[in-house]
């Protein structure tokens, strides 16, 4: 919601807009102080508050899934013709991954007022992202082996086809060190955001970063301008998140 105030006399007024349009209006009398930041919080969640559990978007994503799970079990044929939509709020989270990790990164790294503390910042996130990483590979190796997801289903995995996976597999026997680490730098800035490559927009995002913040008050303008352009995108997050139930549907 936006939230708008107007000092009156003896009064605080507070106009809060929620997302469906309705305008709800908040009046701290006397006994309030004006900077009394807590009970003007506690007003405003009150009322922000009252918006329906069916609003929720985490709400209407688990009744999506549910909605979806009837629909596949019950009308396959109907299940597999939604396809194409949730294959299509994939393709729309997917077009705007690379930008606000660009946009975010750069940002932030040409924001920070010591550059020497950059290396430690990095070596945090690589261990958070290690960790994390890690705890991630145990929780799938522990739903695969207990609960055993697929079991029952009577497939024979010699009848599936296994070229739908041969390019992973050789890649994944072809990889090297060098090779990966040659592979995070890209051949072209635009060829990284064109194929998606992530690694390698965040390469260039950290070295655009540390140039921006070298530069000083000369690239304040730039940065300026790449914050207002991550706002937007950030907002473009936000509208395609109205679609995450229908993409969780379909899938």
């Amino acid at each position: 919601f936006a939230c708008t105030y107007n000092l009156l006399p003896g009064s605080c007024t507070w106009s809060i807009t929620t997302k469906s349009g309705r305008l709800s209006r908040i009046v701290l009398e006397e006994s309030v102080s004006i900077d009394n930041e807590a009970a003007v919080g506690e007003k405003i969640s009150a009322v922000s508050g009252r918006r329906g559990l069916h609003r929720q978007l985490y709400v209407q994503i688990l009744l999506a899934i549910c909605l979806g799970g009837f629909i596949g079990h019950f009308f396959p044929t109907t299940g597999e013709a939604l396809r194409p939509l949730g294959d299509a709020f994939i393709k729309l989270v997917k077009m705007v991954i690379a930008p606000v990790i660009f946009l975010t990164v750069t940002t932030g790294i040409a924001g920070m007022r010591d550059l020497q503390s950059l290396g430690s910042v990095a070596l945090k996130a690589f261990g958070y992202f290690l960790v994390v990483s890690t705890f991630a590979l145990f929780v799938g190796l522990a739903v695969g082996n207990l609960i055993k997801p697929g079991a029952g289903m009577g497939v024979d995995p010699a009848t599936l086809d296994a070229g739908a996976i041969a390019s992973y597999v050789a890649r994944a026997h072809e990889q090297s060190l060098a090779g990966f680490l040659l592979h995070v730098i890209p051949d072209t800035v635009v060829g990284a955001f064109a194929q998606g490559e992530i690694l390698q927009v965040l390469f260039f995002a950290i070295l655009f970063g540390i140039c921006l913040g070298f530069a000083g008050s000369r690239a304040a303008p730039v940065v300026a301008l790449l914050q207002s352009v991550g706002d937007i995108f950030f907002r473009l997050i936000h509208l395609l998140m109205e679609a995450a139930p229908l993409g969780a549907l379909a899938a």
